[in-house]
Order: C-alpha cells, then structure tokens, then sequence
C-alpha cells in the first residue's frame, strides 16, 4: 500500500492506497468497470477464476465434515438423543452466542431430544462456563453439555463438568490456549489440527456445521426420536446476524453463508425477526449488513448486556407473531435503556482518565485503563470502543463490583488485545476474546497490576509508532467516473463486512459547493462538485479517466454528501477539498438518488 499523508486541521486519518492493479487483469475482467475489478483485487481476487467464484450465485458449502471434531460430536449426540437423556446447550450472551444456541436448540429438537438452553448472567456469572451452572444443571439431570461460542478458555470448568458426570461438546471459535479443554469433543475452526477452510467461522458458524452434519447424518439413517426433518437453510437468518455481528472476517465460507442468509431475513421467514423489523420499521427486503449491524444486532446486544439474554434468545425461537411482537417491543425499549447508559458510562469513564501510569512523553499513553464501581459490566465494551475511537488506543474499561471486577477490552490492529491478556494471564480468572476485542475477570485487587502490565506491553509494542487512524482506499476517481451502473456492479461485492469491506473511493481537488452542519452539529451535509483531479503521480486512474475530460455523466454535475460524525469541519473547509467516500443509495419519499458516504475529508494541496 502506498501511504498518503498530508496535515490538515481537523486531524484526517491516515489515507492508504491500495497499489494499482495489473493492467492485463483489469482488461481480463470487461466488461466490469475496471474500478470493480481494482476494488477485487484489493480483496485478494487476483485471478479470474477466483472472481468468478466470489460473484457466483450459489456457491457450495465445504462439506461440514471435514470440521474436526464434527463426526465424533455427531456420534456422541446421537447416541445421548436415543437414549432420552438430557442435552444442555449452553452459550455466551451476544448476538453470536444467542443465535448459536438458538441453531443448535432448533436443531436438537428436530431431531426430538430434550434440550434446554442455557445463557448466562453477564452481571452475576460472567462470561463462559461457571462452576455453579455446571453443578446445577447436573443436578437437573443434563447428560450432555455443548457449548456454543465459549469454552474454549473454560480448561477447569471442563474438567469439573466431566467430574459431575457430564459429556462434554465444546464447539467455539476464539483462539486456543496453550492447552485446549478437555472435553469429549472439542470442534474450533482454530484448533491447530484444523486447516480445512473454516478458520473465519462466528461462533453460530461452527454450530451451524455441526447442525448440517446433525442433519445430514439423521437424513441417511432417522433416529426413532425423530420429530420433524428441516432443511438447514431455514436457519441462514440465524447466521447471517451471529456472523455480521461478531464481525469476523466476511469471505469464503462466511461470504456464502451471509449471502444466503441475508436472503432468508429479507423473505421474513421467521416470527421473531418480522417482528423486530416490523417494530423498528425495516422493511422486508431491504436489509444488507449494515441494517444487521446498526438496526437489528444492537437490540438483540441490548439483552444480554442489561442482562436479560433469553429475551432475545425467545424472540429468536419464538413460533409466531404474537408473543413475538411483544418481545420484539421489548429488546427495542432495552435498546433505548443501552443507549442512555452507554453516553453515562463514557461520560463516567472519560471523567476517571488518569493519563500518569505509563505515558509517552506527557501525551497520551499507549493504553487506556479504567476502573470504577459506578460502571454497570454490560455497558464496558461499549464504553471501550467509544474511547479507542476518540483516542485510537487500545482501551480497557472494568466494572469493579467486590472481590472480583468484569472487564472489556477494545483494540487498535496494531496490538493484538487477546494476545496481551495471554501474556498477563496469571492475573486473571478468566478471559477470551479476539484481536480486537476480549472480555475477562479479575480479582479486585489485582487491578492496578494488571494496569501497569498491559500499559508496558503496550509501550514495548506500540511506544515508537505515530499512532494514527488508517483508512484504506480502493481506487483514486474522478466523481465524474461515478455511475448507476458502477453502483450496480459494486452492490454485487456484497455482504460487506470485515474481511469485505466497502469499498472505499477517493477524489481530490473537489469543488465545495455548500456546507451545513446537520443532526446538532454532529453530521456535515455537503453539495460537491465534479473537481476531476490526477492522482498524485499523474497517472490514470484505475477508471480509466485522466482528468475531468470526458465526464460519463457531464461536466458540472452536482453530489450530494453525508459526512457522519465529522461536524467539526462546518466553518472550516476550504474552496477544495480530498474526499474519501463510499457510494451510496440515498432512498427519501420514494425517491433514490446516488450520494457520497464520506468516510475522511482533508484539505487539497
């Protein structure tokens, strides 16, 4: 990638650019408009063939077993729902975990076995297994215990589900340990015997393998508990949220399965999700990743961080409108309550900044750490994120309640957060996570060891790096090599999402032609001209157009901008700007017209 870096106040990001695809590539993919097939590129797509398979219409599924672990797991269950013993399924309380639980609950009781989920508290248990679960439902008669979405970390707690008398499933998708649980069956798309393809799966991705195996299987030789035969396909919705939401990497396999399962949510298929888009006014057919990931995701979160994760879990299962309606009205008042605590709690954790521990030369330190017992666990991730977001430091926000505190971490790609907690992990009772986001406990009293640890690392990786934002740009255009068509054509990349992400266009030298601020002066709405600039090195741009000679849509043409969160230009831009932007669809009283999704803005040489 080329960097691209200019000053300019307000502080832009970091303007990255992807290098120029081959010219004999571009020309091996007409008739795509060649700022596709360089946004394809970017994304690894570097031969036809592979092209061709990433647009394909129904690409095929990789045979769920060559999962490890998967065959055994079928056998196993099997043998447990011929028996009529009972099956625990036991899950973390986001959106990934909860639509896990709802596969694998579904799936279970197709096949007729007795299975009862299992969510639990995030305030009184916290994250994955725990003792006192364990022992209850053994208590309760459970035989068979599978996790979804945790376990992974929970080595003890699998050992003492195996003392009691349980079988045990672990199915997840965090990383490893150095040793993994020792359950009956461990299936994680990261276990190091496993190379298959499936490294990307969400936690409802593995369980949904497992439940195509289930299903498979009991299709060729049916179980005598048998109580319905169902295609797999009618859980895609189910995967399609625990997947946008998790943001794992959207390609390969997660690319096929969110595709599909976008086109489940979109026939309104099952109750609880009609419900919920019926309360929040989304329309059938008209949800993509994004509406998952601001609109639908977010009320389904708001449960299991205000601790109450099987109302979302009911909604998911639930077997018509009416109780769903009631549910969904719910989750959306749970939303609005998540809302208000979350500004509480940045407002708590911004007044408790203390910038003294381990700094880089008086500035900001390289990690953000904060601790109070005015903060509810539920809300601290969310807290995190809105200080990496202001700071751009891996930050670590912990509710501190008695003898042990619930923390959340959020990070930068430049520190990987789980590997931190690794390093420090004799501190800690408990914790799991990705590279960008981790959740643990800790002994109160271990806190301010745990501060001055993760701050050194962070110094030790992070303490000689210009810690700045990086935003990655597909392609330099002209606006005037913007068109219906291209949109067309960039909408077929979809479901965007990590991994995948939105393409990203950038336009230099652009004509400001209005400006107001918008939404309280947070938002900036801008009219922009055509401009129609060489990219830095005067070479032509991956559109093929030179300079604002022969404009596909005429000289002059007038853009509608959005500028999300960027409010803090009003009064300040100059005659010409740099644009980052994304093309959007701006839909309004029936009306659609293309528009620019400003993504960074910076000031023209």
């Amino acid at each position: 990638m080329t960097d691209i870096v200019m000053t300019s106040i307000p502080r832009s990001k970091l303007w990255r650019l992807a290098p120029q695809a081959p010219a004999d590539f571009i020309q091996s993919l007409r008739p795509h408009d060649p700022l596709v097939a360089q946004t394809l590129y970017n994304r690894g797509l570097t031969d036809p063939m592979a092209v061709t398979r990433f647009l394909a219409e129904g690409a095929p599924l990789i045979d769920p077993f060559a999962l490890v672990g998967v065959s055994e797991a079928v056998e196993l269950i099997r043998r447990v729902v011929a028996a009529r013993e009972r099956v625990v399924v036991y899950g973390d309380y986001d959106v990934d975990g909860v639509t896990a639980v709802a596969v694998m609950v579904e799936t279970l009781r197709a096949l007729g076995a007795t299975v009862e989920p299992y969510i639990p508290s995030r305030e009184d248990e916290g994250y994955g297994l725990n003792r006192d679960a364990l022992r209850s439902l053994r208590l309760d008669g459970a035989r068979l215990l599978i996790t979804v979405d945790c376990g992974m970390r929970s080595l003890a707690e699998v050992a003492f589900a195996r003392e009691l008398g349980l079988s045990v499933i672990v199915t997840d998708h965090h990383k490893p340990g150095e040793y993994l649980p020792s359950a009956d069956v461990v299936i994680n798309p990261k276990h190091p015997a496993d190379a298959n393809g499936f490294g990307e799966l969400a936690g409802v991705g593995v369980a949904y393998q497992l439940a195509r195996a289930l299903m498979i299987t009991n299709h060729e030789t049916p179980l005598p508990t048998t109580q319905r035969e169902f295609a797999t396909d009618d859980l895609l919705d189910l995967v399609a949220l625990g997947t946008v939401a998790d943001m794992v990497a959207l390609v390969g396999e997660n690319h096929t399965l969110v595709s599909r399962g976008l086109k489940r949510i979109n026939a309104a298929q099952r109750p609880g999700l009609s419900a919920l888009m019926d309360v929040v006014g989304v329309a059938p057919g008209k949800v993509t990743t994004k509406t998952i990931g601001f609109v639908l995701a977010p009320r389904l979160n708001a449960a299991g961080r205000l601790d109450e994760a099987m109302t979302a879990l009911n909604l998911l299962l639930a077997p018509d409108m009416g109780p769903a309606l009631d549910l969904a009205r719910e989750l959306d008042g749970l939303n609005l309550r998540r809302r208000e605590m979350t500004q509480e709690a940045q407002d708590i954790a911004s007044s408790l900044l203390s910038f003294g521990a381990v700094q880089q030369d008086g500035g900001t330190p390289p990690l953000i750490f904060v601790a109070s017992d005015q903060l509810a666990p539920g809300i601290v991730g969310l807290a995190a994120s809105r200080l990496l977001e202001e700071y751009y430091r891996p930050s670590v926000v912990i509710s501190i309640d008695g003898e042990f505190s619930k923390g959340s971490a959020r990070s930068i790609p430049e520190f990987h957060i789980t590997e931190a907690l690794d390093s420090v992990r004799g501190l800690l009772e408990r914790y799991g996570g990705h590279a960008a986001a981790a959740g643990f406990t800790v002994r109160t009293e271990r806190l301010p060891e745990l501060e001055l640890r993760l701050a050194e690392l962070a110094l030790a990786q992070l303490g000689e790096q210009p810690l700045v934002p990086t935003l990655r740009i597909d392609a330099e255009t002209p606006l005037s090599a913007l068109t219906e068509e291209l949109y067309s054509e960039l909408e077929r990349l979809q479901p965007f999402g990590f991994g995948n992400p939105m393409p990203i266009f950038a336009s230099r030298c652009v004509p400001v032609l209005d400006a107001r601020a918008v939404g309280d002066g947070r938002h900036l709405k801008l009219v922009v001209g055509d401009g129609g600039h060489q990219n830095a090195s005067g070479h032509q741009n991956a559109s093929g157009h030179q300079n604002a000679s022969g404009h596909r849509n005429g000289p002059g043409r007038r853009w509608d901008a959005i500028a999300f969160r960027q409010g803090h230009w009003f009064g300040r831009l100059p005659a010409r700007i740099d644009l980052a932007f994304a093309l959007d669809l701006n839909e309004w009283n029936g009306r659609s017209n293309l528009q620019l999704n400003v993504q960074d803005i910076r000031v023209s040489e």
